[in-house]
């Protein structure tokens, strides 16, 4: 299979985008048991995909999704394990010039990182909870970032169970903490808010301000708890900071993916009780969804449906369980809706508040 659209350059630095901002290129990940990784990331259909050739750090890949294993002793990924557990130690962006992009992301006030433990030698600032971000230049054709430095043990674009982009990852922040993250990529980036919600659950609740680069292609929401015992508390104790929430990954067809990696035994968020799905044509008008299909795993729906003109804009959604940590994933197909499932949120949220209330992290009042 040769390489997907996505890996081909879309951005220009302008005014606009001052830093060349052009999607996600990687997360990282790392874990004090690396095998936990490998086989959750087999379980959700990525190839062990190419071996650094002198630290144990590993490519998964999947369409056009990059996930990163760090195990390399006295890394930094590995010093963010010891304070934080398993955990996402940074993210990578495509960017039109990494060196534009991170001495602008300086000048602004970012905090640069230079350490010799970096996972990939490009250009990086410090993130979220002290995470890194690290800018990779966007290429096409068959180059990737990781030529130089790592064997190919398999194909570099391996098809999985069809899932082929990142679609958006969250901050989990501190109470009072929400605008200044906020304003850390609006300042720096130019990252506009496009949504703000205010979720109550039944027994707690959240703030979420959901940003999007210039270029559409990073969208990071940033969650903040209302009260001082909720489901974003008890992420911040045990992530021990903050942090990267979850990673949502775009699928055109949702239901088959799913099935397979339900099938490989990757464990669901609780679905919404039968009445969700009996509801969901008048909350959703218009749409022609297989309820049986939906009901199957707790696939969510969300969206304006058909609208006048008969365009869909519909988006259905699934939530793992929470797998590294306290972090977990979604599985997303957009048919013309650009949301984050806010209509689905409240459903989400006690879902999470549940599954944190059955192991005891937050009390039910």
């Amino acid at each position: 299979m040769g390489p997907f659209p996505h890996n081909a350059p879309k951005s220009k630095i302008s005014t606009e985008n001052p830093a060349g901002t052009d999607g996600f290129e990687f997360v990282e990940f790392a874990h004090p048991e690396p095998q936990e990784l490998r086989e959750l990331f087999a379980r959700m259909g990525y190839v062990h995909a190419a071996t650094h050739k002198t630290r144990q750090i590993e490519l998964w890949r999947q369409g056009d999704i990059t996930y990163i294993l760090n195990a390399e002793p006295d890394s930094m990924a590995m010093r963010f394990v010891a304070e934080h557990g398993p955990c996402a130690p940074s993210m990578g962006w495509r960017v039109v010039d990494a060196k534009v992009a991170h001495d602008r992301a300086v000048s602004k006030g970012a905090t640069p990182y230079t350490d010799a433990d970096k996972t990939l030698n490009v250009p990086a600032i410090v993130g979220i909870g002290g995470s890194l971000i690290y800018f990779v230049d966007t290429n096409g054709g068959d180059e990737t970032a990781y030529d130089t430095d790592f064997d190919w043990i398999a194909e570099k674009w391996p098809e999985g169970v069809g899932f082929h982009y990142i679609d958006h990852l969250t901050h989990n922040v501190h109470k009072g903490n929400m605008d200044i993250w906020f304003h850390y990529y609006a300042d720096i980036f130019n990252f506009k808010e496009i949504r703000f919600f205010d979720i109550e659950g039944k027994f707690t609740g959240l703030l979420s301000r959901a940003l999007t680069s210039p270029c559409g292609r990073i969208r990071i929401p940033i969650n903040e708890d209302r009260g001082e015992t909720g489901q974003i508390v008890a992420y911040l104790k045990k992530y021990n900071g903050e942090g990267i929430q979850h990673i949502a990954v775009g699928t055109d067809d949702i239901y088959s993916s799913t099935d397979v990696i339900a099938g490989n035994g990757v464990k669901f968020m609780p679905g919404p009780p039968e009445s969700y799905y009996r509801k969901s044509k008048e909350r959703v008008v218009g749409h022609d969804e297989p309820l049986d299909r939906m009901m199957k795993h707790g696939i969510l729906i969300d969206g304006e449906g058909v609208v006048d003109g008969g365009e869909t804009r519909i988006l259905l959604q699934i939530f793992s369980k929470t797998v590294i940590g306290p972090i977990f994933f979604e599985f997303i197909q957009r048919k013309g809706d650009d949301g984050f499932g806010e209509g689905n949120f409240k459903a989400l949220f006690e879902s999470i508040e549940q599954d944190q209330i059955d192991r005891g992290e937050i009390a039910a009042e």
